[in-house]
């Protein structure tokens, strides 16, 4: 609806998984490092963590980008399965052919390690991508940890990259996992955008869109900082209503009090003011010490 009100091309806050609004910040960047550097290792496991809506699907895109062309990759998205389950999916994944009737744990794993026998004769490394991986039964990341046993002497001939939310930790701190936990050679935590970041965020979507960053006023950009928390998936759902709200108004900019109109419609007016008094919180909790060093520096001067 406000696409050529506000002069874009294009919806520059859909959360739909498009590479070419891909923004990757420093944090991101550095996440990627990570992985890189680990599927680079000897080792069979990397892990990224973070909360929902951060960004590691975009890191994982990424890093598909630049893995070697002499790489077959298999994909889990939905990881609430049982081991057997698990090994079927790999064994499609990776173009395995199989007799259903035969379906054991042993069955799949003798195919998967052949093929990954095979990848390796032919100079192509086997990588296995598992997003939402906090949903994994032990007995399944168990079953993973036996696939990457298959090695040279240089490597593992399967690496696998572990993707979820904070709750992956916790899950491999568990004692019947210490061997899993032992063979991740690379990890990192994604945290939300800072403010700085979340302008540059905003500013690079709607610049691939042909727009114009000062459709959101300062003051609006610090209120999304404030309010979302830096996380770019609520930024998009948020700023993406009050783009909507700010055109039934046929306002040419989004003000702080449309954004937070719009903030209020999603998360909830309570949210959101529960959220301005952090903010607030923090504002004066800064006023009062610099107050409070001006008081004392007055008191030694005058003292």
């Amino acid at each position: 609806m406000y696409l050529s009100y506000f002069g874009l091309t294009d919806n520059p806050f859909s959360i739909a998984p498009n590479p070419d609004y891909l923004f990757m910040s420093p944090r991101h960047k550095e996440a990627l490092a990570h992985l890189t550097f680990g599927l680079r290792e000897s080792g069979g496991f990397v892990m990224l963590t973070g909360e929902v809506g951060t960004g590691k699907t975009t890191v994982s895109r990424k890093l598909l980008q630049q893995l070697p062309d002499n790489t077959q990759v298999a994909m889990i998205l939905n990881p609430t399965l049982s081991a057997l389950e698990l090994l079927a999916t790999v064994c499609d994944e990776l173009g395995v052919e199989y007799q259903d009737s035969k379906s054991s744990l042993k069955y799949f794993t003798d195919l998967i390690l052949s093929k990954l026998a095979a990848n390796h004769q032919q100079g192509i490394s086997t990588v296995l991508i598992v997003d939402e991986a906090q949903h994994l039964l032990p007995e399944v990341l168990e079953q993973l940890r036996l696939l990457t046993n298959l090695e040279t002497n240089r490597e593992k001939l399967l690496k696998v990259v572990l993707i979820g939310q904070p709750e992956l930790q916790m899950l491999l701190k568990r004692n019947e996992l210490r061997q899993l936990a032992q063979r991740i050679t690379a990890r990192y935590h994604l945290l939300p955008l800072s403010a700085g970041e979340v302008k540059a965020y905003i500013s690079h979507r709607l610049s691939v869109a042909s727009g114009d960053a000062a459709i959101f006023s300062q003051a609006t950009l610090q209120a999304v900082y404030n309010i979302t928390g830096g996380i770019p998936r609520v930024i998009n759902l948020l700023c993406d209503r009050a783009l909507t709200l700010a055109f039934t108004r046929q306002d040419a900019v989004v003000r702080r009090h449309i954004f937070l109109a719009a903030a209020g419609q999603i998360l909830g007016d309570d949210v959101v003011k529960q959220r301005q008094g952090k903010s607030w919180g923090v504002i004066l909790v800064g006023v009062f010490a610099i107050a409070a060093v001006i008081g004392f520096m007055a008191g030694k001067m005058y003292g």
